[in-house]
């Protein structure tokens, strides 16, 4: 995104974390970095997407930091099965990777994951993924955001089910989503058009509605789609 990580609403405190990967010291590792941070709590360490899953049922945290290449069920399938779960509703899947073209991270989306960082990122940059993923916002490595997009896009199982009829949105609706497809943050998009914060976000929250859209990755998706950027970042 145009920010380091898009900011976010200030999500409900303390934000609930549980932290999916194989790799002890990675689970210890990022154990200690988010419980040293004010606001956010770990709830549950689960070393495979078994486990994942059921604490994610179990403790229904906000954000789950999920790896995608794990034994057994692995980061994918314990993602799409979080996101189906009934009683796991609400919960936010934040994929971490060690590869920031990893075809699995399509997968992952298309799985239901709000969206994806690498494994080297900044401990501050992660602290703000976590906020960010847990105030409702979907989020992707800065970095290969245009690239992911482009190569999501045209993979042939396709997209989330989204709306393909951008006829019902008003021309400024479709300027917000063309300036979200760029890449833009909120804080942005209103200097863009002089408008408040909070406007913006009104028109965000009504394209999510009229194009349910999970959050701002899937917007970011369909406008790739619909050709309001091209992989190049070009209009």
């Amino acid at each position: 995104m145009s920010d380091s990580l898009a900011e976010a609403d200030a999500p409900r405190e303390p934000v609930r974390v549980l932290i999916a990967d194989d790799q002890e010291l990675l689970r210890e590792s990022f154990r200690v970095l988010v419980n040293a941070e004010p606001g956010l709590e770990v709830v549950g360490l689960a070393e495979d997407g078994d486990a994942a899953v059921r604490l994610a049922v179990s403790t229904c945290p906000d954000v789950v930091l999920m790896d995608v290449r794990m034994p057994g069920l692995d980061g994918i399938e314990a993602t799409r099965l979080i996101r189906s779960h009934p009683e796991a509703e609400g919960v936010r899947v934040l994929v971490l990777t060690m590869f920031d073209l990893d075809s699995y991270v399509f997968s992952a989306l298309r799985a239901g994951a709000s969206g994806f960082l690498l494994k080297d990122v900044a401990p501050a940059d992660l602290v703000r993924a976590i906020r960010t993923v847990a105030s409702g916002q979907g989020l992707l490595a800065p970095s290969v955001t245009a690239r992911l997009i482009a190569e999501f896009c045209r993979q042939p199982e396709g997209a989330p089910a989204v709306s393909d009829d951008l006829d019902t949105l008003t021309g400024r609706e479709r300027e917000v989503l063309l300036l979200v497809t760029r890449g833009l943050s909120n804080t942005e998009i209103a200097a863009k058009l002089h408008v408040s914060i909070a406007t913006v976000k009104t028109y965000i929250g009504r394209l999510l509605d009229k194009l349910g859209a999970r959050d701002r990755v899937q917007l970011v998706i369909t406008g790739y789609e619909h050709g309001l950027v091209t992989p190049m970042g070009g209009r």
